[in-house]
């Protein structure tokens, strides 16, 4: 998705799993085609236990990262490609609500913390899971000697240590990008940016690219010991001795929520209803942290003992109005592409 190469074995084994539901379907048979990013995973276990409760056969239909996704779902929303979409994250929400993608439904189980990450009144969209975007650092390699806030990236001991991914490209990227722009605000972003490439920033396609190849902490011994990842990507990076050998600088988070919704012009919306508030129930909530390295947004839920020294979530995460990321998003990547690949 964009985002976490953790998922991607595990999401190429639930799919094989669940491809007896990606063939054509049995006639008389329920089915709802969820549309879902490249990183969506849930255990096949909790799909047939679904089917089992419900009649509902859910065949998932993985369309690119979040940014790939909300494109396709706008682009066919006068004839969608499934019932019902998870993915669409807080730095697109609010073009395909702009776009009309999602219908009206206010799921029961919003109420339980969905809720709080409500974008608009009619709830097209329901929150499903957090996962805030953050600098991340290699503890190892640079010792107590570590960035702790954005600022700290353009200190010159720091020069040619930081990799991003680009904005354009990567929904982790355009998030760091937004969360610049919180923090420095309209004039400030840009002069800081300058500075970030003046200090050796580098830019990639992805966060595979980034945290796989490029940064020092992950399992790909990199280079460069910063990166640009998720509050919760220390959860996996735990060495033999019960410690993360990495760590997020939470002064540097920016909240994404990701969505779900049931598409305008679904072919099985009574049905599609019944898959969001499996999305937002108690089961699958509980299962997010470990398939998706995700914070679930139903309040509650038991996050795996590891996160709680390696993976707190973030309080005071950055945020924007998605108004005014809608109104500016464009240009902003465009502005960025000038100053930094100018």
């Amino acid at each position: 998705m964009l985002r976490r190469v953790l998922t991607v074995a595990v999401a190429a084994a639930t799919l094989a799993a669940c491809s007896a539901t990606n063939g054509q379907a049995p006639r008389g048979e329920r089915v709802v085609t969820l549309v879902t990013h490249d990183s969506f995973v849930v255990k096949p276990e909790l799909l047939d236990a679904f089917k089992a409760e419900t009649g509902i056969t859910v065949k998932t239909l993985a369309s690119g990262d979040a940014g790939a996704m909300t494109n396709k779902l706008v682009l066919t929303k006068g004839n969608p490609i499934g019932d019902v979409a998870f993915g669409v994250d807080s730095t697109f929400a609010s073009r395909a609500l702009k776009e009309g993608v999602f219908a009206e439904y206010a799921s029961g189980e919003a109420s339980k913390g969905a809720q709080r990450y409500q974008l608009d009144p009619p709830n097209r969209l329901h929150a499903v899971d957090v996962g805030d975007v953050c600098v991340n650092i290699d503890v190892a390699a640079l010792g107590a000697d570590a960035p702790k806030t954005y600022a700290d990236l353009a200190d010159p001991k720091f020069k040619n240590k930081l990799v991003v991914e680009d904005p354009a490209t990567s929904s982790p990227g355009l998030a760091f990008l937004l969360g610049t722009v919180a923090e420095f605000g309209e004039s400030g972003w840009q002069d800081y940016w300058t500075k970030l490439k003046a200090n050796g920033v580098k830019v990639v396609s992805g966060w595979e690219e980034a945290y796989t190849q490029d940064f020092s902490g992950s399992s790909g011994k990199g280079p460069r010991p910063i990166v640009v990842s998720y509050a919760s990507s220390p959860s996996a990076e735990i060495g033999d001795d019960g410690n993360p050998r990495t760590k997020a600088l939470l002064d540097t988070c920016y909240r994404q929520v990701e969505y779900a919704g049931v598409l305008e012009g679904a072919k099985n919306p009574e049905d599609a209803r019944k898959v969001v508030d499996f999305l937002l129930g108690e089961k699958f909530q509980a299962d997010v942290p470990g398939q998706m390295y995700v914070y679930p947004s139903r309040e509650g839920v038991a996050l795996p003992a590891a996160w709680t020294k390696a993976a707190p979530l973030p309080e005071k995460a950055r945020t924007l109005p998605a108004s005014q990321v809608d109104a500016n998003r464009e240009r902003w990547v465009q502005q960025w592409r000038a100053l930094v690949q100018g």
